[in-house]
């Protein structure tokens, strides 16, 4: 079933049918102001942060999971029907009400008809601006002449604090006092004591936002909750619109609300058009500010049609046109979309995530940077930075680095049962990814100081993470587990020792000697080199189960992954992450990528392990809390997938890789929505497998790793263009059946422009390329030798 559609050349995707299975998302603004808004007009909007600076009030886990929101009631004067400019919450039958969402880059349009009245609404956030613009059209589709009255509403939290509006009731109750000023509403908490900017982190302190009307006059309001709604109303049925009119009410205390009614009269085919501004400051200022400026005419176009401009641009460093619609869809907008969300906000804001994750978790956010380099180099640098400053001197990491309250080199050690043994691992996969795109070799010399005290160049903190792996080892010489090794719910102890991290510590070991070599450090290039070849050895006699790789080993010596195991015998990380690697060669990469297909494979993806975990003692695998085929549990956990499609390609197994793609790829799900349930344009957490009832079924979109390693997968594995330490690697690995693909890739300033022909029907393999004419050798397009346009040709055999 197909409750929607992709518009690739609109860059959008649009919701025919409003009763999806879920509430399906979409995000506005950036990380100084920024909003969750759903097909549905629901909900959220915060400053800075969505755990310390929300204040528009979201109930997680609601039905629907996203009310209250910003929404628009509109009632005719002369029947007393109403409805909203959104299908919910009112939620009108929908065989007299019409519907249709269009999300787009950091903007939604939601329109609908019904009684004879079309209603457009875009929703965005101006480009610098920390403000909401609801652009409402109105149009009489009828005969007769029509009066009508609007009514916004959105609902205040008590406190910016969400853990204090949600929780703490008797104190953020009685610290809200609304009021009016002009006609636009001020929402003011604790406004008796002093604003604080400077330490945002303050909940007790004076803070203001304002929600202004332009185009229409504004004929009443409510700014109490219980005024407007009712105390026995609802979103759905609220007592001020009931009775076609605003009370006027003040909350002094209690809940606030922000409600402004207009009244319209239209005649037959004439359209209205207002506009409602929602943001930070106070309304005799801001608010009266925001207003002036809004009310001039074409200003809401203009920085519409900028705000498109601006985002349309960050996301198109590589197109690409393929045999698959669905692939193509993803690669037009969703998938660098989804990597830019990711990258902007962690894993702090959305419609799962309630806030309770502030600020930007350290692994998981040096891994969202690989989904956007491509496409804004010298931004996610800065964003790099700040995560090489959140390392510590002994090359540990902090958990999370707030970067709204972040202070290099006095931040407080974390406590030694904290520290992940996979955080600084990440670095080599993203500071080469830099490099790599951007040709800045000095960037290894850049001296960033250390989360606690002292500093070091890049290379230096990388040194660093792998002496924290090296010292942190337990007795078969592999890192150890500590709190957790990416796998949050493995107990391998203390003492434990993670297989997946030390084969990332030789990923890591191994891209170290090759950074050494450009920085001109020959002797640390030969003890990375020597530690390399030690290293795989040990890797080799210790880690091998006889089909596949072991996952750990607990700190009594137990084995983790093994076949020996009735639940949990073999485990996806070791298995891809051995190929990624570079460790697992010829027979053993083959056998084990052979085991992941028979043990780990179903048409919704891989397993994360297998058999699932239902007697195992808690104390071993905390993964048996969830049902099997939830969660690490067993569950296609998509943020693994990636690197299986990784390691398929470098096997040469185009077809298989591909296969594996398309199983987590959400557009390939688009005519299975209400299977699938989530967003079909953005990627999520896990997917239930086979022994979950509801198989197929995924869960938490939009902010999860698996955006950004599906998005460097499919781009730089399958279509295989990626950039190289002295140009650009093109080397396809794709269905044989593809006869080719057409891409476009920005690189260091240029375009190129790549046409792939596979007229022998092979999954991999270069068997000549051009550059603008020029055969040249290998598969490398060298970047001393591109122009500022290039044409390349590849042809596969």
């Amino acid at each position: 079933m197909q409750f929607g559609h992709f518009d690739n050349a609109a860059k959008e995707y649009v919701i025919t049918r409003p009763d999806t299975p879920r509430s399906w998302s979409n995000y506005l603004g950036s990380t100084e102001f920024g909003s969750i808004i759903t097909n549905n007009a629901g909900g959220y909007t915060f400053y800075r942060s969505a755990a310390q600076g929300r204040f528009v009030r979201i109930r997680f886990n609601a039905v629907p999971l996203d009310q209250p929101g910003r929404y628009i009631y509109l009632r005719d004067a002369e029947s007393g029907d109403y409805w909203s400019a959104s299908w919910q919450p009112v939620g009108k039958p929908l065989d007299s009400y019409k519907s249709e969402c269009r999300h787009g880059t950091a903007y939604t349009v939601i329109s609908s008809e019904y009684a004879g009245i079309k209603a457009e609404t875009t929703y965005f956030v101006p480009l610098g601006k920390t403000l909401e613009v609801w652009r409402l059209k109105l149009t009489n589709t009828g005969a007769k002449p029509r009066k009508l009255s609007a009514f916004t509403y959105v609902e205040y939290a008590g406190n910016w604090s969400a853990f204090n509006d949600l929780t703490n009731l008797q104190y953020s109750q009685f610290i809200v006092r609304m009021g009016v000023e002009d006609g636009i509403i001020d929402h003011g908490t604790n406004v008796h004591i002093p604003e604080d900017p400077k330490n945002f982190e303050n909940a007790d302190q004076g803070r203001h936002t304002f929600l202004a009307l332009v185009g229409a006059p504004v004929t009443g309001f409510d700014t109490d909750r219980t005024a407007f709604i009712g105390t026995y109303g609802s979103y759905a049925k609220p007592k001020a619109v009931e009775a076609g009119r605003c009370s006027g009410s003040l909350a002094y205390g209690d809940n606030g609300c922000g409600s402004l009614q207009t009244d319209i009269e239209l005649a037959p085919g004439e359209t209205r058009e207002i506009t409602v501004l929602m943001g930070v400051g106070r309304a005799g200022v801001e608010g009266k500010a925001a207003a002036a400026a809004f009310s001039q005419e074409g200003v809401v176009d203009s920085e519409l049609a900028m705000l498109k401009a601006y985002w349309h641009g960050r996301i198109e460093g590589l197109t690409a046109e393929t045999p698959d619609p669905a692939f193509n869809s993803m690669l037009a907008i969703w998938g660098p979309f989804n990597c830019q969300m990711t990258y902007a906000w962690s894993r702090a804001a959305s419609l799962i995530y309630a806030g309770e994750r502030d600020g930007l978790g350290y692994r998981d956010t040096v891994q969202d940077l690989l989904g956007v380099m491509h496409a804004i180099p010298q931004e996610a640098v800065k964003r790099l930075e700040l995560m090489l400053s959140g390392q510590l001197a002994n090359g540990g990491a902090m958990p999370v680095v707030k970067q709204f309250a972040h202070h290099p080199g006095s931040e407080k050690e974390p406590p030694e049962h904290e520290y992940r043994s996979d955080d600084g691992m990440w670095l080599f996969n993203t500071v080469p990814a830099y490099i790599k795109e951007s040709g800045d070799t000095g960037f290894l010399n850049k001296v960033i100081p250390y989360a606690d005290h002292g500093e070091a160049s890049v290379l230096g903190h990388l040194r660093r993470a792998i002496d924290f792996n090296l010292t942190h080892s337990g007795k078969h010489g592999l890192p150890c587990g500590l709190s957790a090794d990416w796998n949050d719910c493995i107990r391998l102890g203390k003492n434990g020792e993670t297989v997946m991290v030390a084969f990332q510590l030789r990923f890591a070991l191994a891209t170290y000697a090759e950074l050494c070599a450009i920085a001109g450090e020959a002797g640390e290039k030969a003890w990375a080199e020597q530690m390399l070849a030690e290293f795989d050895a040990r890797l080799a006699e210790t880690t091998w189960d006889g089909a596949w790789y072991l996952r750990g080993f607990g700190e009594d010596g137990t084995k983790f992954g093994s076949h020996e195991l009735k639940e949990g015998a073999i485990f996806l990380n070791t298995q891809t992450w051995a190929v990624f690697s570079g460790h697992a060669q010829g027979e053993r990469a083959e056998t084990a990528m052979g085991s992941v297909e028979k043990h780990l494979s179903s048409e919704y993806g891989l397993a994360l392990c297998a058999p699932p975990f239902v007697e195992t003692s808690m104390k071993v695998m905390r993964a048996v809390l969830f049902n099997p085929g939830m969660k690490e549990n067993g569950a296609v956990f998509t943020h693994t997938q990636g690197w299986a499609v990784i390691a398929e390609t470098m096997l040469g197994h185009g077809d298989r890789a591909y296969r594996y793609y398309r199983a987590t790829m959400p557009a390939a799900w688009n005519d299975k929505a209400e299977v699938r349930e989530i967003e079909p344009y953005v990627y999520c957490q896990f997917t239930h497998t086979p022994p979950s009832p509801h198989a197929g079924a995924a869960r938490v979109p939009w902010l999860s790793g698996s955006a950004s390693w599906a998005y460097v997968a499919g781009t730089q594995y399958v279509l295989g263009i990626r950039a190289d330490w002295n140009g650009l690697t093109i080397d396809p690995c794709i269905p044989a059946s593809w006869p080719g693909f057409t891409a476009t890739r920005r690189f260091r300033g240029k375009t190129v422009s790549i046409t792939v022909k596979n007229p022998k029907c092979v999954e991999k393999g270069v068997a000549k390329l051009t550059l603008n004419g020029e055969v040249l050798s290998g598969n490398l397009v060298p970047a001393d030798k591109l122009k500022d346009s290039n044409a390349v040709v590849v042809e596969m055999g």
